[in-house]
């Protein structure tokens, strides 16, 4: 049994790559914000209910990972159990993350051990503490956030949280896409999106009854809620086959929720719901629509995500999401050690530079780490080149080649989090 998919759905997965860089900025400025307050306060504050809501880059790239694997592997791993092939798949996930995971792993632990004999500004006792050899095997094998109720301060380098959270969604995948499979051949496409939507609802339905986004074990509904909910929409898109003139449609109804979204947290943020602190987290219950839009979409939202520099910025993303918060505490470390303020002349100046220097160690991280070690664990089972031939598909009007490698299983979205709320 094979689920049908609709003509050409699946060369919109450039757009969903061009939609994690956009994900991943809005997580750095999320953490980037106390400096943006003293550097260009005027923009901190007209964009505050955006950055303030940074912390849901998480979820988006929780439901975006869901999606792109089920993408990648509902034919190929969902009409029947075979350990072998859970086997790869969870070894080529490994080595999507690990290298990048584990040279930002010690980078941070190298900053700490700096911080400690270098200068007069020690890192903090409760930091330190956590740097044992139960933790670092912990970190080694993604489990660290498996053990705390809360994200903060389960990775020594803080964001790396979320990839804990991930190893747990690849471990269960192999017997989550068995059912997708099922669902994907027995249920309307339409009911299928309500089935996402719904999936998508329990981390929201928790914030309303709590308040809070950030509570005890949260992190597990986000995770395994959202990763199906990308899932099950996938299979929704998988049963599609539209006409030029719907997936248009699709690509301005992409547009209009991006509206929303941003309309939604300035309402939010003005008006918020009583007792409800993290009001505008109530945002994520368009992620998913807005993800199956652009994943059907054509239009000018597909197009610009789609475009050569905003893929590429989806490829660097995992690297920029690891590394710029050693880049924030970075800056922290030498403001408080040579006394240094954004609030000076040139503060802007050295904000820019700040994140520029963000972008470019995530760059580097791509093609010296994250591309070489991949292709490195790939040909420890036998795997030399991309799964997937490349393919010629309509876009547009026009005929357009896709890489290979950016329909590679290899190249899901893997999440980006956040630190604190």
């Amino acid at each position: 049994m094979r689920v049908v998919r609709g003509k050409d759905t699946g060369a919109e997965i450039k757009a969903l790559t061009g939609l994690r860089i956009i994900a991943a900025v809005w997580v750095v400025l999320f953490h980037f914000r106390p400096m943006l307050e003293e550097a260009v306060p005027a923009f901190r504050s007209a964009l505050s209910p955006i950055l303030n809501c940074g912390a849901q880059g998480v979820d988006l790239f929780f439901i975006l990972s869901g999606f792109v694997l089920t993408w990648n592997y509902l034919d190929r791993m969902g009409d029947r159990w075979s350990t072998r092939e859970t086997l790869h798949f969870l070894w080529l996930r490994l080595a999507r993350v690990w290298p990048v995971y584990l040279v930002t792993l010690h980078l941070a632990a190298l900053w700490l051990i700096f911080t400690m004999h270098v200068g007069h500004v020690p890192p903090e006792p409760v930091v330190t503490a956590g740097f044992n050899a139960v933790s670092y095997v912990r970190q080694l094998f993604l489990v660290q956030l498996w053990f705390q109720p809360y994200f903060d301060g389960s990775s020594w380098d803080g964001p790396a949280w979320s990839i804990s959270a991930e190893w747990l969604a690849y471990l269960l995948f192999g017997g989550l896409i068995l059912v997708i499979f099922r669902m994907a051949h027995a249920t309307r496409a339409r009911s299928l999106m309500v089935l996402a939507v719904v999936a998508s609802m329990p981390p929201i339905i928790m914030l309303l009854l709590t308040g809070q986004f950030y509570t005890p074990w949260s992190w597990l509904p986000r995770i395994i809620m959202q990763f199906t909910a990308g899932a099950l929409a996938c299979a929704a898109v998988s049963r599609l086959k539209l006409s030029h003139r719907a997936r248009q449609g699709a690509g301005y109804l992409a547009l209009l929720l991006i509206a929303a979204i941003v309309g939604a947290l300035y309402l939010l943020d003005a008006h918020p719901i009583s007792r409800v602190t993290d009001s505008s987290g109530l945002v994520d219950v368009l992620f998913v629509p807005l993800v199956m839009a652009l994943a059907v979409g054509i239009g000018p939202l597909p197009t610009l995500l789609s475009t050569r520099i905003m893929v590429y910025g989806g490829q660097i993303s995992f690297g920029l999401y690891m590394v710029h918060e050693l880049v924030h505490t970075g800056w922290i470390w030498a403001a408080k050690q040579f006394e240094l303020s954004l609030k000076d002349p040139g503060g802007g100046w050295m904000m820019i530079g700040l994140l520029a220097l963000a972008v470019v160690l995530s760059m580097a991280l791509y093609h010296w780490v994250e591309e070489p070690g991949r292709r490195w664990m790939r040909r420890m089972v036998g795997v030399t080149k991309p799964a997937i031939t490349d393919h010629h598909v309509s876009h547009n009007g026009h005929k357009h080649r896709v890489p290979a490698d950016l329909m590679d299983p290899d190249q899901e979205a893997v999440a980006t989090g956040v630190t604190s709320r």
